[in-house]
């Protein structure tokens, strides 16, 4: 018991080491790809150093769930390659340990880092997403002339284009500035040149004063009166000073703010399901009041309480019209007005169910990402146990320490983690998939993986043996692999050639007879193959006694019989009566009409070629025993000459 524990805190040491080291590395990588996205609200904005710091701080602590199982997983990889490298799991195992056992011990310490990050989503990581969201917020604001780049047009003003010859970071002042309005069409454009201004933002952020100095004004005057005039007015202004409004709101606006308490990331698992319940009861009382009032338009109802509208709807819906009849009535001029007054009713309530779906939409979007950010916090924490039974059992598979090898496998499984996650992510988001079904396809796919490659690893399976797969495929493809037989430069014994020659002999007989009774070109039963399979006892006997026989001749010195040895072909005994061994999984593959029914042409495949084979081992049989009469003729000669 007291050697088990030494292990348990020799192997937690060495993963606790790495687990450090890797957990700092996936943590830089991940604020690096983190800062890349931002780096325009960063660059020129003239923070200070503190303002930076906290920045990175927040940014840094928001990361943290996100960074643990990737270091997790690298680390648990890197910690049994090391061991498996040095041999230590080998002694580990001779000692008696299970892998399982080596395992107790970093369980543990998942586990534990799983509440870890359960708890680090609840409490510091909500806070750490709400300041950086309201600092990102903030740093878009600090200067918004420097979002307007220089030396081509910026369209982000909303009917105006600005282009702005040179900036000067320290005053804020633009120089050789450039103006294009576009209110309606080409006759009310306008185009205004300055030599330079400057640009700041109003006390509600939500628009731009841009003050110009020196330039001109060109704009045209197009009027009602002149619209179907080809000449158009305009007129010019030279200024020494002026100031205009633009409409900017710095990505901050109403929405924006509503966002702030809307954001699903910042709240703990019970803010979340407190507004949960909010947002449910709020958004349930608008559906219900936009149905109430669409029945009540629908049957030209006033506009009385509930139980009396709903009473009156029963009413209403009890009277029969013929709308044919009456229509059929009118004059063709009411006709006509009749059919306009519809279309615009109906283009009414289009545009009316069109507000109302704005509303409702939205409440559908802030529901569906507060569940989703439910269960996110769940299945990032358990990411983290998922990846160290992934990580771990292949450490022990593969064997190679390092940086190297784990890290490709590391970026490899990850890789495949965030497709599945964020794919699942997005489709739940836009509410194509179920909330579960979106946010579980990751750990759906993982925990299959993990628990092969932990089944694999304990067993001492192979998982990365090239040929075993390479086999497999051109086993379930019916390749055709050479016999290989040589002639051996030494042989001690030679072969019986009497009883081959017997054997061989009979062999032909049963080859011939087989075929007589089988129709092997023939298209096989379908009930026998998939309801009543009976084994081939026949085939199976033929192919051993060749299989002896081979092996025998082998040891001849005959040139001529070793190379034929090698064209016989290596038959299939069992492929061409049924797709598995066990009965069930034939009748599965019935039920699953497509597979079942390749496996059926493959099966017919082999059959057509052990018809084939049979052939060419009867082709092979004449020359072999030929050859075989000729050696045991020239024996019997070399034994009669001398008694002679």
């Amino acid at each position: 018991m007291s050697r088990i524990k030494k292990l348990d805190i020799f192997i937690a040491k060495q993963f606790g080491l790495l687990f450090i080291g890797t957990f700092f590395i996936c943590q830089f990588v991940l604020m690096m790809q983190f800062l890349w996205r931002y780096i325009d609200e960063l660059i020129g904005k003239g923070l200070s150093m503190d303002v930076l710091a906290e920045f990175f701080w927040h940014m840094g602590l928001m990361l943290v769930p996100q960074a643990l199982p990737l270091a997790i997983l690298l680390s648990s990889l890197i910690t049994f390659g090391n061991m498996g490298e040095s041999s230590e799991l080998t002694a580990i195992k001779a000692a008696g340990i299970s892998l399982m056992q080596a395992f107790r011990s970093l369980i543990v310490i998942t586990i534990g880092i799983f509440f870890v990050s359960l708890y680090f989503q609840n409490t510091i990581g909500p806070n750490a997403n709400r300041q950086m969201a309201l600092m990102l917020m903030s740093m878009k604001q600090k200067s918004p002339e420097l979002e307007i780049p220089e030396g081509v047009f910026y369209d982000g003003l909303p009917n105006s284009n600005l282009y702005v010859q040179k900036k000067d970071l320290k005053t804020g002042k633009l120089y050789g500035i450039m103006v294009y309005r576009m209110t309606g069409s080409y006759e009310d454009q306008a185009i205004i040149l300055a030599d330079s201004g400057m640009l700041q933002a109003t006390a509600e952020k939500k628009h731009l004063l841009l003050t110009l100095w020196s330039g001109e004004w060109f704009e045209n005057m197009q009027s009602q009166e002149m619209a179907g005039s080809a000449s158009v007015p305009y007129r010019r202004e030279t200024f020494a000073g002026k100031r205009i409004v633009l409409d900017y709101d710095g990505d901050f606006n109403l929405n924006d703010a509503s966002s702030m308490s809307n954001n699903a990331s910042g709240k703990s698992f019970s803010k979340i399901s407190h507004d949960l319940d909010s947002l449910n009861e709020q958004y349930d009382s608008i559906g219900r009041e936009f149905y109430r009032e669409d029945m009540i338009r629908t049957y030209n109802l006033p506009s009385v309480s509930k139980r009396d509208s709903l009473r009156s709807l029963r009413l209403a819906g009890t009277k029969a019209y013929d709308v044919d009849s009456a229509f059929a009535k009118l004059s063709v001029e009411e006709q006509r007005s009749a059919v306009n007054f519809a279309l615009q009713k109906v283009q009414s309530r289009v545009n009316d169910l069109d507000f109302k779906s704005l509303a409702t939409n939205d409440g559908d979007r802030l529901i569906r990402q507060h569940k989703i950010e439910w269960v996110s916090k769940i299945t990032l924490a358990l990411t983290c146990v998922i990846f160290f039974f992934i990580g771990a059992p292949l450490g022990a598979i593969i064997r190679k320490g390092g940086l190297g090898l784990p890290v490709l496998i590391s970026v490899l499984v990850f890789i495949v983690y965030y497709i599945l996650d964020n794919s699942g992510y997005r489709m739940a988001r836009g509410g194509m998939w179920t909330i579960w079904f979106g946010k579980g396809l990751a750990p759906a796919v993982l925990i299959p993986m993990a628990v092969f490659f932990t089944y694999k690893a304990t067993n001492d399976s192979v998982v990365f043996n090239a040929d075993l797969y390479a086999d497999l495929l051109r086993r379930f493809l019916g390749l055709r692999v050479k016999r290989p037989v040589y002639r051996k430069e030494v042989v001690i014994n030679d072969p019986d050639y009497v009883s081959d020659l017997e054997r061989l002999n009979r062999m032909t007989v049963d080859i011939e007879g087989y075929s007589r009774t089988h129709r092997l070109r023939h298209a096989p039963n379908w009930v026998r193959v998939f309801f009543k399979y009976e084994p081939d006892h026949v085939i199976e006997r033929i192919n051993d006694e060749l299989e002896a026989v081979i092996e025998d001749l082998s040891n001849s010195r005959d040139r001529v019989i070793v190379n034929h040895l090698s064209a016989y072909p290596i038959m299939s005994v069992k492929a061409h009566t049924r797709p598995f061994e066990r009965r069930w999984l034939n009748v599965l593959s019935v039920v699953i009409v497509p597979f079942g029914l390749v496996l059926y042409f493959r099966m017919w495949r082999f059959r057509l070629r052990l018809w084939r084979d049979l052939r060419t081992v009867n082709t092979e049989n004449e020359i072999v025993t030929g050859r075989i009469k000729i050696i045991l003729s020239h024996r019997s000669a070399a034994i009669v000459t001398p008694a002679n």
